[in-house]
């Protein structure tokens, strides 16, 4: 028999206690009802203290705990790793990459490593590197990771700023995102089942990004970084992602299952990070998107965003976990895993049969 990648574990970990939409409203104001109920999120965390933009966690330091949680969960040692993957859109250092400050957390002296700069998408291409490795006979035992921190970029938009100054477009943000981690530890068996193949592909090369990070990086002279009005500048197209999302979605959706060579009537769960949101429902039908995949799993889809906030690259593994630990999804069952970015509009998806 033909060997298979699986996942035998999976943790999720986020930062301090939750961050309620009232709190919010006192820190950086309100949002139109209308615009807070489109946006689906009731709390979210951050590793930063909200009142002083204080850092309490690092980056490297939520991976690396999602990681353990993870590796407790499967009943693996770290020393039994031998590939790890991460994805993250907010690195702590341009270099070393985080994938080797969790490695040397661990206490992982050898292993192969990669890092790839994503946001939402990135986990689960990272989930099908793994699955390339594993089936290969390149590795044994892989741990992929996803984790983001999103806060201290957010921090500078209303910190020692009056309420009544912040601009709309500054507070959806603010609204919008928090930080978290979330990992697989995936093996390599005979057994049936497994991930059953993946697919991604960038559909935004005719059109602007939809989130830009400005800063930090080598874009312009450092003097002229440091001069600007904040180090670092997050610039979200909220139109843009109510628009391409969707399309992003049933693309994933449709690709996904024909890469898998599987039905859609044979998915038990299906995964959208925003999948339910209430922006995300009404775009769908605005559009025309409500294609047939779609309509039948309706009341099969998992989106923990409302607990968590938007939370990029470890989107997809902490709404996994969640819905592991919670009894939602149990081994037997099929899962889609579906992960879109609005970067530069980007989307990754891959069917998975749990064993455990």
């Amino acid at each position: 028999m033909s060997r298979r990648a699986h996942i035998v574990g999976t943790g999720g970990y986020q930062p301090g206690e939750p961050i309620s939409n009232d709190d919010l409203e006192r820190l950086v104001g309100a949002l139109p009802a209308q615009v807070l109920d489109g946006l689906g999120i009731e709390q979210r965390f951050w590793m930063i203290d909200p009142d002083t933009g204080g850092h309490r966690e690092s980056n490297t330091d939520m991976a690396t705990e999602a990681a353990r949680r993870a590796l407790a969960d499967a009943g693996v040692d770290a020393a039994e790793v031998d590939l790890i993957l991460l994805s993250t859109g907010t690195p702590e250092y341009p270099l070393p990459p985080t994938a080797n400050l969790v490695q040397e957390r661990l206490g992982i002296d050898r292993c192969a490593t990669l890092e790839v700069r994503s946001g939402g998408a990135g986990w689960v291409q990272c989930l099908d590197i793994a699955r390339l490795y594993l089936t290969s006979g390149m590795a044994t035992t892989a741990l992929v990771i996803g984790s983001e921190v999103i806060s201290p970029v957010l921090a500078p938009l209303y910190l020692h700023r009056d309420v009544e100054r912040i601009r709309m477009r500054e507070r959806i943000p603010l609204y919008l995102f928090g930080d978290g981690a979330g990992a697989a530890v995936l093996t390599v068996g005979d057994e049936p089942g497994g991930l059953l193949g993946g697919a991604t592909c960038a559909i935004g090369g005719d059109r602007p990004p939809g989130i830009r990070s400005v800063g930090g990086g080598t874009h312009a002279p450092l003097h002229v970084q440091a001069a600007s009005p904040r180090l670092v500048d997050l610039q979200v197209d909220v139109v843009g992602a109510a628009e391409v999302t969707p399309r992003m979605v049933t693309e994933a959706i449709t690709h996904g299952l024909e890469a898998c060579d599987v039905t859609v009537d044979t998915v038990d769960w299906c995964l959208v990070p925003e999948g339910n949101a209430g922006w995300m429902l009404d775009a769908l039908q605005a559009a025309g998107l409500s294609t047939p995949e779609w309509t039948k799993l309706t009341g099969r889809v998992i989106d923990s965003l409302a607990r968590t906030g938007a939370v990029g690259s470890a989107a997809v593994p902490l709404f996994l976990d969640q819905a592991r630990r919670s009894g939602q999804v149990r081994a037997g069952q099929r899962v889609l895993l579906v992960g879109v970015e609005s970067t530069k509009w980007i989307y990754a998806s891959t069917v998975v049969d749990l064993i455990s």
